[in-house]
């Protein structure tokens, strides 16, 4: 028997191809109900400053509808900032309910209707850790950690997370581990694998002004305090590999301070701020360098890290990127060290930088750890708890 399943998003978001893989399923009828779409007066503060950047489809190849917002002050990142009561209706009238996140008046809406009416709910998450970044007060995590478990051992049927992070973090909160099922964030890695194939990596490197045998250490984030990007530069300079260059690609409020930092290290002329790269144009970046450098000390997951790899490079992460757990095997698909820990990340780049024999071995592997961490995996491991979830309840 077919299940007929509506699955509730804040809004589109570039990785669709499992969505598209799902729509083929003759398992699931599935239905995605986004309760925005795209629009710039949506999108406050310098965290959604890469959105534009999005110029891939994102709503091609399966079904959708848009819900109305009847928030009297629209806005994504804010809980009364999405309030579409047509999701009630829509709870209502399918088997199953998956709802990404909780974070809005309208999911929750969605939960209560499909709770009330016996139906199974999914809730999807990518929280790995507990404490408040940026400022955040203290008392909220202290709150999240009496209602999380609450939430997702008596509220979800299911939970949905994209990484291990994610399951060992929602386990050390005392959700059972049978109640969390890993559907692994993933991006196109077909759509990507191409565009690597098809670009120019001396034409890219001679646009860069970069040597065609340089090694090249590209970081790919949005300049935030959170993204940590002054440990890049910082841990570059230390290092100080003969011919080796770092490229910055991103923007933000730090921008300007970055640009000056680089100066007092003395690395201007072998760092290059390329600003923001439109998505269809990334894959020839990531095959343009050797090595990925993401060193966020806030990051749930961090796509940049499947981007990178699928490009055929590996990727230098801190412990705090979710990804590391699942893509990053230490000396074989990249490296792991501790968020902050510039002489360690220094240490790693004075080791990998001259060896390109070991960055392309590193990045042949990294590639082909990606072919089982794909849209497909996704799509299958959602329909599989889809299945579970309905199974649990009859």
């Amino acid at each position: 028997m077919t299940i007929r399943v509506l699955l509730v998003s804040s809004q589109p978001i570039q990785n669709a191809e499992p969505l598209r893989m799902m729509a083929q399923d003759p398992r699931v009828e599935m239905l995605t109900a986004f309760c925005s779409l795209p629009d710039a007066r949506l999108w406050h503060g310098a965290e959604n400053l890469t959105r534009e950047a999005f110029d891939i489809p994102m709503l091609d190849g399966y079904p959708w509808t848009h819900v109305t917002n009847y928030s009297p002050s629209p806005r994504l990142g804010k809980f009364y900032g999405l309030i579409n009561p047509g999701v009630i209706k829509l709870a209502a009238s399918y088997d199953c309910c998956i709802v990404y996140g909780h974070a809005y008046v309208s999911f929750w809406m969605a939960v209560f209707t499909a709770k009330l009416l016996g139906k199974p709910v999914l809730l999807g998450t990518d929280a790995t850790y507990i404490d408040p970044h940026n400022g955040g007060r203290a008392w909220k995590a202290s709150l999240k950690k009496k209602v999380l478990p609450f939430l997702y051992n008596r509220v979800a049927d299911l939970v949905l997370v994209p990484s291990t992070a994610s399951k060992r973090f929602l386990c050390s909160l005392g959700v059972k581990e049978e109640r969390v099922a890993l559907t692994p964030y993933v991006v196109d890695n077909d759509y990507i694998a191409a565009a690597a194939a098809k670009s120019d990596r001396k034409k890219t490197r001679e646009e860069w002004q970069v040597p065609d045998d340089a090694a090249v250490v590209i970081l790919v984030a949005k300049f935030l305090p959170r993204k940590r990007p002054q440990d890049a530069l910082e841990a570059f300079a230390r290092a100080n590999v003969e011919g080796a260059y770092l490229v910055m690609v991103g923007d933000g409020p730090l921008g300007d301070s970055l640009k000056e930092q680089a100066d007092r290290l003395g690395i201007t002329k072998r760092v290059r701020f390329t600003g923001l790269v439109k998505y269809s144009q990334l894959a020839e970046f990531y095959a343009a360098s050797d090595v990925l450098l993401f060193p966020s000390e806030h990051e749930p997951y961090g796509l940049p890290v499947n981007e990178a790899m699928i490009c055929g490079i590996p990727a230098i992460v801190s412990d705090r990127v979710g990804a590391g757990y699942d893509l990053v095997e230490n000396g074989k698909t990249g490296f792991v060290y501790a968020c902050g820990d510039v002489a360690a990340l220094a240490k790693i780049l004075r080791a990998v930088l001259p060896d390109r024999l070991l960055l392309k071995a590193m990045g042949g592997r990294a590639r082909k750890r990606l072919a089982s961490w794909s849209p497909r995996d996704n799509a299958e491991a959602t329909i599989l708890a889809v299945e579970k979830a309905m199974a649990n309840r009859e």
